[in-house]
């Protein structure tokens, strides 16, 4: 029977066969249960190596090729390069070489090569720790890059590419009044751990004092600034980490997605931190009614999530992005009815593309003669003077605040109506 170690190596193997074989999101792989058989100890490990492999796949296939004279088929390439990853890491040769041989030998279709496997893996291991740090930060795919490049520069996009391959910290977002474990206090409020390990078991988790949301996201509904009594909508809510701090700030919530299966964990987690709103699962373009505020987080790329999620330009080629773009504007055009006069509404997408984010906001300034944008409503703690566009939205991008771990990309905007 192989060991936990082992057993781990082989779900992660398995999440890389699922990205770069099938194009499915990590996300999809883990809700769809690709983890459950294993402890948490166990899921963890095998999520944290998918990660990293995924990170710094163009170095392990840099030290790889030498080695290899043609490539393996995909389930043996992805051990190789885990193997890699780990003995680059500066993981003991004999574990991670043993536990490879293992999972190959083990495979009806691939056991043949367990001899290639070890032999490679031998070889890899005798520089790798050096011969992994002399290459190159891991670059973004030319369907991405150059977008990126177009819009900021290759000097930030080189920064940005730093800050993915870094990964990120782990965020809090804390109750008003509760204590968080001890971590980094960030200038915008939010609570930042190093090394924070497995997540159900920090101090104050099953208590509900807090939740985790990354600092860039956190920030939309504290540009919504909203008020105790408040009639708030959030579309496109799940997983809920927005839900929660418009509930937390004594706002009647509604809640809106179209996934029951997301709203599941929306539930979950209002349950957990003793908070409440009206859970409503269906369209956004469907759903009516007037608020006082409405946010919008609107489908979109997911490109400023990629140090987070490494595996989203693996799996994905940039076909959806125009599709993606033709919903928001109908999403815009749409929330903006549910806006109350005089109210106001947050658009925000975790995107580094322009056209998803300043474009958009444009176009509808150009489009609703009674919206305006509230400039006022960036007067937050910890926003910088240079993040504030032209427009008067807020683009943040992975490479702000490097000496403290980076954040999302995002863009978001205060829309208020005037009529």
């Amino acid at each position: 029977m192989a060991d936990n170690a082992t057993q781990a190596r082989q779900s992660a193997i398995y999440l890389l066969d699922q990205v770069l074989g099938e194009g499915r999101l990590l996300s999809e792989c883990l809700s769809a249960g690709a983890l459950d058989r294993l402890p948490p100890d166990d899921r963890a490990r095998a999520q944290r190596l998918a990660l990293e492999t995924l990170r710094g796949l163009e170095r392990a296939d840099r030290l790889l090729k030498p080695h290899l004279q043609k490539a393996p088929p995909l389930t043996v390439r992805n051990a190789l390069r885990l193997g890699t990853v780990e003995l680059s890491h500066g993981e003991a040769a004999h574990g991670v070489v043993h536990s490879m041989v293992e999972i190959v030998g083990r495979s009806r279709r691939h056991g043949r090569l367990k001899g290639l496997v070890n032999a490679v893996l031998r070889k890899v291991s005798a520089d790798a720790p050096a011969a992994w740090a002399r290459l190159r930060v891991p670059r973004l795919p030319r369907w991405l890059r150059d977008p990126l490049v177009e819009a900021w520069g290759g000097k930030a996009i080189a920064a940005i590419e730093a800050a993915h391959f870094a990964g990120a910290p782990l965020d809090l977002t804390l109750k008003p009044g509760a204590a968080a474990p001890a971590g980094e206090v960030l200038p915008t409020g939010s609570v930042r751990l190093r090394d924070a390990g497995q997540v159900s078991a920090l101090p104050g988790y099953a208590a509900g004092d807090w939740w985790v949301q990354d600092v860039a996201a956190a920030l939309p509904v504290r540009l919504l600034n909203p008020q105790p009594g408040e009639k708030v909508l959030d579309l496109c809510a799940a997983p809920g980490g927005k839900t929660l701090q418009l509930a937390a700030a004594g706002a009647h919530v509604t809640a809106l997605d179209i996934s029951e299966a997301r709203m599941a964990r929306v539930r979950e987690n209002l349950a957990r931190t003793g908070l409440s709103a009206d859970i409503v699962v269906g369209d956004a373009l469907e759903h009516q009614g007037l608020y006082d505020a409405v946010l919008l987080d609107a489908p979109c790329s997911a490109t400023g999530t990629i140090r987070r999620h490494p595996d989203l330009p693996l799996a994905k080629d940039g076909s959806e992005f125009g599709a993606l773009i033709e919903m928001q504007a109908r999403m815009i055009a749409h929330a903006w009815t549910l806006v109350k006069p005089g109210g106001r509404m947050v658009f925000c997408t975790c995107s580094l593309l322009p056209d998803e984010g300043e474009v958009q906001v444009d176009e509808a300034l150009e489009i609703y003669p009674d919206m305006e944008v509230d400039r006022a409503a960036l007067d937050v703690p910890g926003i910088e003077p240079g993040w504030i566009t032209e427009e008067g939205g807020l683009r943040l991008r992975p490479d702000f605040w490097p000496d403290q771990g980076g954040m999302d990309g995002f863009y978001m905007a205060c829309l208020r109506k005037t009529g």
